[in-house]
C-alpha cells in the first residue's frame, strides 16, 4: 500500500509549534516510506478565515524547507485542496446519508437550542443535542426543506453499543455511544460542512492511508469511524500523537513563551534547529542521538520509535540546538543568515551594499561562538556600521585609576594605531603587552578603555580583529573622541 497522509491546517492563526510538530510527522513518514504528503486547507470556517494565517502556512514550510506534492500551489489529482472550492461534495454526501436513513434534517432554530442548552446547563445534566428531529418521518423533512425552512443535516448516532478503532501508538480505543456526541451537526444551514463531515470526505477521496495527528483529537476518533460506516468506507489507519508540553505539564501555550513558528523566526532561530528539535518531541532514534538533518529525518523517521508520553518543549534545549548549528554554519552562510536582522535594525541597506556585505562576512566568525540567536548580531555589530552608544567617562575608567592615567594610555594606544594593520593580531598582543610592562599596568586596564572608545561596550566580539575590520581612520578618531571626554573638565 502506497502511504499518503496529509497535513490539514485552518488558516484562522498563525502556525504553531504543535501544529507544525504534525505538519513534520506526516511529511518525514510520506518521505520515509516513499509516500506522498498533502497539504489540505480547512477553510470553511469563513467567519475566522484570515488570509494572512494562509499566508502565514506558506511562508511557514517555505521557511522551514517543507514541500509537499499535493496541495495549493502545486495542484494534484485530488483537488481541490481548499474545502472550501469542494462544498458541492460535501452536499451530495450529507444527502447521500439522509438518503439512506444514517442522517436526518433538523429543523431547530438557534433559539430553541440556546434554550435547550440553558435548560440542560440549569439542571446540571450534559450538554448535547436531545435528538427532537431525529423522529420526524422523511417526507416532511422533505416537504419542510423544500418549503424553504432552514435546516441542518445530523448524523445518527447509534443509541446503544459502542464504537471502537485501533490506534497505531496507543492500541484500541472504544467509546460508549450513548457518550458519542449526540447526533452532531454534519452540514450547516448555508450549506457549509461542518469539520467532521469534510475530514472524513476528504480523507476518503484524496486517499489518505494514515491520519497522524495530536492526541487532543482522539475524541473524535469514535465519531469519524461512525461516518466511515455509514458511508460504507474503510478508514484510514490512525496514530494519535503525544502532546506537546510545557514544563508545567500543561499544554502549551502563549504562557510559556514564544509557540508561533514566526516568532521564532523573528527571535532569529535557524530552521534546522527547529527541524531538529520540533522533531524529537515524541520521537527518538535511539537512546543517544541528538543530531538529525531534514535529509536524516527524511530517511530515518519511523512510527515504530514514537513515545506515547506527553513532550515537554525545552525552550533551553531548543536554545542549545540553534547555538550547534549557527557554529556550524560558513562565513558566508552565516553572513547571509544574518543580513535580515541586519536590516531590520537598520544598520545596513536594503539591498546591501558590497561595502556593507564584506564588513558582515568578516565579522561573520567573529560573533559565531557569541550568538544564541541571529537575532543577537545587531547589538554585536552595531560598532561596525554606526558609531558606538554613548558612554560615560566612568565606563572608560577601570578600577583605581584616573582619567589623566587613562588619558595617557589611549594616548600611547594611538601611537600604536599607526602600525596595528601592518602587525599580525600575535604580534599585536605582543605590543600591547609590552606597553602594559612601560606604563606599569596591566594589560586589561589597556584593552578595557580601548574596547569602550571603539565599541561603546565593555562586552564585544574579540577586538583586535574588530579593530581591523572598522579600519585606522574610525579606530584612531574614536579613540580621539574618548580622549577629548577625558580631557573635557565636568
Amino acid at each position: 500500500m502506497s502511504v499518503r497522509v496529509r497535513y490539514a491546517p485552518s488558516p484562522t492563526g498563525l502556525q504553531h509549534i504543535g501544529g507544525v510538530r504534525t505538519a513534520l510527522f506526516n511529511y518525514f513518514f510520506a518521505r520515509a516510506m516513499g509516500g506522498v504528503f498533502i497539504l489540505r486547507i480547512e477553510d470553511t470556517d469563513q467567519e475566522r478565515y484570515d488570509p494572512r494565517a494562509l499566508q502565514d502556512i506558506y511562508d511557514t514550510y517555505d521557511w522551514l524547507g517543507i514541500s509537499w506534492d499535493e496541495g495549493p500551489r502545486v495542484g494534484g489529482p485530488r483537488g481541490p485542496y481548499f474545502q472550501s472550492q469542494r462544498t458541492e461534495l460535501y452536499r451530495e454526501y450529507a444527502q447521500k446519508l439522509v438518503d439512506s436513513g444514517e442522517g436526518y434534517h433538523c429543523f431547530c432554530t438557534a433559539e430553541r437550542l440556546e434554550s435547550l442548552r440553558s435548560g440542560q446547563e440549569a439542571r446540571g445534566e450534559g450538554q448535547g443535542y436531545d435528538r427532537l428531529c431525529r423522529g420526524i418521518p422523511p417526507e416532511e423533512a422533505r416537504a419542510r426543506k423544500a418549503a424553504g425552512e432552514k435546516c441542518v443535516v445530523r448524523l445518527k448516532v447509534p443509541l446503544e453499543g459502542s464504537t471502537s478503532f485501533h490506534d497505531r501508538l496507543i492500541g484500541d480505543i472504544e467509546r460508549a455511544n450513548r457518550d458519542i456526541n449526540p447526533d452532531p451537526v454534519l452540514l450547516k444551514s448555508d450549506g457549509f460542512p461542518t469539520y467532521h463531515l469534510a475530514n472524513v470526505v476528504d480523507d476518503h477521496f484524496m486517499g489518505i492511508t494514515h491520519i497522524l495527528r495530536a492526541q487532543e483529537w482522539i475524541p473524535s476518533g469514535p465519531l469519524h469511524i461512525l461516518l466511515y460506516r455509514a458511508f460504507g468506507w474503510t478508514p484510514p489507519e490512525y496514530c494519535h500523537l503525544p502532546m506537546v508540553m510545557g514544563e508545567d505539564g500543561k499544554k502549551l501555550s502563549k504562557r510559556h513563551g514564544s509557540t508561533s513558528l514566526v516568532e521564532f523566526r523573528d527571535q532569529g532561530y535557524l530552521p534546522e534547529a527547529i527541524i531538529n528539535y520540533v522533531s524529537l518531541l515524541g520521537w527518538s532514534y535511539d537512546d543517544t542521538r541528538q543530531m538529525f538533518s531534514r535529509a536524516d529525518l527524511e530517511r530515518l523517521f519511523s512510527l515504530d520509535r514514537l513515545n506515547k508520553a506527553a513532550a515537554v518543549f525545552d525552550y533551553k534545549k531548543l536554545e542549545w540546538f540553534n547555538g550547534v548549528y549557527i557554529r556550524e554554519k560558513p562565513d558566508a552562510a552565516l553572513k547571509d543568515e544574518l543580513l535580515p536582522f541586519m536590516r531590520r535594525a537598520g544598520l545596513v541597506e536594503d539591498p546591501a551594499t558590497p561595502e556593507q556585505e564584506a564588513v558582515l562576512l568578516a565579522a561573520a566568525p567573529l560573533v559565531r561562538e557569541r550568538l544564541r540567536f541571529l537575532g543577537d548580531a545587531p547589538e554585536l555589530l552595531r560598532f561596525l556600521f554606526r558609531d558606538p552608544p554613548p558612554y560615560s567617562r566612568e565606563e572608560l575608567l577601570p578600577k583605581k585609576t584616573e582619567p589623566e592615567e587613562i588619558l595617557r594610555y589611549l594616548g600611547e594606544i594611538r601611537s600604536l594605531m599607526e602600525g596595528f594593520f601592518h602587525r599580525s593580531d600575535p604580534e599585536n598582543e605582543e605590543e600591547f603587552r609590552l606597553l602594559a610592562e612601560r606604563l606599569h599596568t596591566r594589560l586589561g586596564s589597556l584593552l578595557m578603555p580601548l574596547r569602550v572608545a571603539v565599541t561603546g561596550s565593555k562586552v564585544s566580539p574579540p577586538l583586535f580583529e574588530s579593530i581591523r575590520i572598522l579600519g585606522k581612520e574610525k579606530t584612531v578618531a574614536r579613540l580621539v573622541a574618548a580622549m577629548e571626554m577625558l580631557a573635557a573638565r565636568e
